[in-house]
């Protein structure tokens, strides 16, 4: 007897899912480690933070090309190819005894990432049917949103307990699941057309992209001097605004601008950047507060900041019926409102807040928060003809790099502004107010775009056309009852 087979809709997002926990639990987990591997290796910690930056920008860097590289490769073959180069860089990394070692083992693990999570997310996109979409994508948000949380804590819990190398060595099993799974179950999806690879294209988005993120990551935390950032940013805006030029005089840039002519791909990318600004903050903002305001150890802070992602695991089985009921663009314009409250709440913790009301407050947090991720990743796609959606991926891949960088900034220089006016040396809880009020006013603003959307956006993908017809009486029927 042959055993059932899980169906494509819940299969192929598990796969990908635990690709995507990798990667998200990997860029964070380091940073609780820093100062045991700087011991090992006689260094500063600050000296380490270049194995931190070298990992994200070439992800940022690599992104781009992750389309079109799926589309003439085939997307299984990338897809393994990927999974192999992030855990053998993963092998590399425990295996380092030095500052170059290490730097070069997190960019062979970048390259890996770079192209693992977007063509993992193609594949879903291309074997997924549209009304099935929103459960399969919301597989997705979990680890997501779970990796950033669990990451301080587990490295914690290794660093602490065991050794820091083992930090890396732990996604050696995970990668060997990753490939064996890809294999037997991935299908070999492949562009219908192939195009020629757009270097100029990628060489202007690859400098532009890596500039503008070390720069808006160094923004407020004092790791260039300012000349430097300044250079970073402008120099990368300069590339970047020479590409929007560029691409729009040949055929098959690397980078396709024409994809914001959709209303619903334009609403959920560029809103969904300024909800995952002030997103990006919480996992730089919230350990700080606890442990410098409440006096927590970053164990027990990381423990805390966990059960949002409790929350998020909770929302996975709401999301589909509710946007089947209301609709894409009514859920995104009243959760944009409830989620950036959540996100600011904190503002008005202080020394005298119960525990557990924190805990709970974080919990319903991370639900709503995971709702519209959901959502507005499920809507980024809704509207996309199958030819693009390679490189839709890419553009939506590009943006959630972006956002998350600024939201780091974003919140330290909200810190360092609030201690500045206080003419403080150090952080109090009080200094973490102001810092929380702006990232949810920030994630707030993102409705601007919502509104603006069609309000049959994305009925397809949603179900709501469906369900709606369903519940409506045949006109015979309607006649019927009115005589």
């Amino acid at each position: 007897m042959v055993p059932h087979r899980p169906p494509a809709r819940i299969l192929l997002p598990l796969i990908v899912a635990c690709a995507l926990f990798m990667e998200n639990l990997d860029s964070t987990v380091l940073s609780t480690s820093l100062p045991a591997i700087a011991r090992d290796f006689g260094v500063s910690p600050i000296d380490l933070k270049l194995a931190l930056t070298s990992y994200l920008l070439t992800i940022a860097i690599f992104i781009p090309a992750s389309g079109w590289v799926a589309d003439r490769f085939g997307a299984r073959s990338v897809f393994r190819l990927a999974i192999v180069l992030f855990t053998l860089g993963s092998i590399c990394c425990g295996l380092s005894s030095s500052i170059p070692e290490i730097v070069a083992s997190r960019v062979l693990q970048g390259i890996g990432g770079a192209m693992m999570v977007p063509v993992g997310r193609l594949v879903i996109l291309k074997s997924v049917s549209k009304s099935e979409l929103v459960g399969a994508l919301a597989w997705l948000t979990v680890p997501a949103l779970i990796g950033p949380v669990v990451g301080p804590v587990v490295g914690g819990f290794i660093t602490t307990y065991f050794e820091w190398r083992w930090i890396f060595w732990i996604n050696v099993p995970i990668g060997v699941l990753g490939v064996v799974l890809a294999t037997l179950f991935i299908p070999d999806i492949r562009g219908e057309q192939q195009v020629r690879f757009d270097v100029p294209g990628f060489l202007l988005t690859a400098f532009g992209i890596a500039g503008f993120i070390t720069g808006s990551t160094s923004l407020g935390l004092n790791l260039m001097p300012w000349p430097y950032v300044a250079t970073c940013l402008l120099g990368g805006a300069a590339l970047l605004t020479v590409y929007f030029f560029y691409s729009r005089r040949v055929a098959d840039p690397i980078l396709d601008l024409s994809l914001f002519a959709i209303p619903s791909f334009a609403a959920s990318v560029i809103g969904g950047m300024l909800f995952r600004i002030g997103i990006g903050a919480l996992p730089f903002l919230l350990p700080l507060m606890l442990q410098l305001g409440y006096g927590l150890t970053p164990f027990q802070s990381g423990t805390i900041t966990f059960v949002s992602a409790i929350g998020a695991i909770a929302m996975k089985f709401v999301a589909p019926p509710l946007l089947r009921r209301l609709g894409f663009r009514t859920v995104l314009i009243a959760n944009s409102f409830i989620a950036a409250f959540f996100v600011g709440i904190p503002a008005a913790f202080s020394i005298g807040t119960p525990m557990h009301l924190i805990t709970g407050l974080l919990f319903v947090g991370g639900f709503f928060r995971s709702l519209q991720f959901t959502s507005a990743n499920a809507l980024s796609f809704a509207d996309v003809p199958q030819s693009k959606m390679s490189r839709a991926t890419s553009m939506t891949s590009v943006f959630q790099q972006l956002s998350l960088s600024l939201g780091i900034s974003t919140g330290a220089i909200s810190l360092q502004l609030t201690m500045k006016a206080h003419g403080g040396t150090h952080l109090d809880l009080a200094a973490f107010h102001p810092a929380f009020i702006a990232i949810g006013l920030i994630a707030a603003s993102s409705v601007i775009f919502f509104v603006r959307m069609p309000k049959d956006a994305g009925e397809e993908m949603s179900g709501r056309q469906r369900a709606t017809k369903e519940l409506a009486p045949d006109p015979v029927t309607a006649m019927r009852e009115r005589a």
